[in-house]
């Protein structure tokens, strides 16, 4: 039996770094996101070889271990082992499986799409699937973030397990006592091929590690600094305020608003934002764009912006100058998902 999964990356609209510890727990955070037909993958196969085999074909990386119930930590393939080594302690699996784990994902790492969160979402279901997990959607987004910020010690929010797992147009809240909500939003069919009309993806050509940044907001929120944490408490109630305008079908006024959450965003900190992405930035506002933002915790990886229809074309143009590429997407309505194939 082999078993599959797939879970669909994230945009992230509004309130990201507001689900960053310690903002969230200290003031509580609010995001706005959605994820698009952009996957991270992961197929599972059963073995009777006494191994436990990693891969990570789109990385051209593979690691093989004698079966165990804890493999190491070693920096080499960490998330498929802290997904394996928590599975096998939280679920009291005694004997050693023996396997092969296989991910790939549609877009590279440090793409600013919450690729590391969804990929350890799209891992968990697949052993859902081989064990028969008992893990609803709440515990499955739940154990992804334990597995990569606190076993592993991964710098990082905690909106992109839940986006990955739920799927759709989602408004996740997080309270002071670690407590997160989930508000799927019912999006009307034709705001949804508006924003799809409206919005230019583009890869700079550059991924980055988030960890640096992330540490970095983090540090600024431990100390109090009156900037960031400012603009951290703005980009929160431009949240709700996005979140309004969407479900209105404004879709003007929030793409405006977008532009305003880069702005904010920027303060968190100092590595956010470089010559580069300004330059792509300003070359995009220039040609008609009404905002736009870098995806993810900055630096580099995906931008996206919003402009006139009509005016689609221009924008794609003006962003050809740059090294990269204009990635065309839809939004994704379902969540993770997981089946099973049988070889006979």
């Amino acid at each position: 039996m082999i078993y599959r999964s797939k879970a669909p990356l994230r945009l992230g609209l509004a309130g990201g770094g507001s689900d960053v510890s310690p903002y969230s727990e200290m003031f509580g955070g609010a995001v706005l996101n959605a994820t698009i037909d952009q996957y991270a993958y992961c197929t599972i196969e059963e073995t009777d070889d006494n191994t436990v085999i990693l891969k990570a074909a789109d990385l051209d990386m593979s690691r093989n271990y004698k079966s165990a119930l804890t493999l190491p930590s070693d920096g080499s393939l960490d998330l498929h082992k802290g997904v394996y080594n928590r599975i096998i302690k939280d679920f009291r699996i005694t004997e050693p499986v023996s396997c092969r784990i296989t991910t790939w994902c549609d877009v590279p790492p440090g793409s600013g799409l919450g690729t590391s969160s969804t990929m350890v979402v799209a891992i968990i279901k697949a052993f859902t699937e081989w064990l028969n997990l008992p893990l609803g959607d709440y515990d499955t987004a739940y154990l992804a973030y334990r597995i990569e910020r606190i076993d592993l010690g991964l710098s990082g929010g905690k909106q992109d397990q839940y986006a990955a797992t739920f799927g759709g147009f989602n408004f996740i809240e997080f309270s002071k006592d670690e407590r997160v909500i989930v508000n799927p939003l019912r999006m009307k069919r034709w705001i949804i091929d508006e924003l799809e009309a409206s919005m230019v993806l583009f890869y700079t050509g550059e991924s980055r590690s988030s960890d640096k940044i992330i540490r970095e907001q983090q540090e600024n929120t431990r100390k109090g600094k009156k900037l960031p944490v400012e603009a951290t408490h703005r980009i929160k109630e431009n949240s709700y305020l996005m979140k309004d305008l969407l479900l209105k079908g404004e879709i003007i006024q929030f793409a405006k608003a977008l532009g305003k959450e880069w702005e904010n965003k920027k303060k968190m900190a100092l590595s956010i934002s470089n010559e580069h992405i300004e330059k792509i930035y300003n070359a995009a506002m220039e040609a008609g764009a009404y905002g736009g933002k870098v995806s993810g915790a900055g630096g580099g990886g995906f931008m996206f912006f919003m402009t006139d229809p009509a005016k689609r074309l221009d924008l794609i143009n003006a962003l050809g100058r740059f090294n990269g590429r204009v990635v065309n997407f839809h939004f994704s309505e379902n969540g993770c998902q997981g089946w099973r194939i049988d070889e006979e």
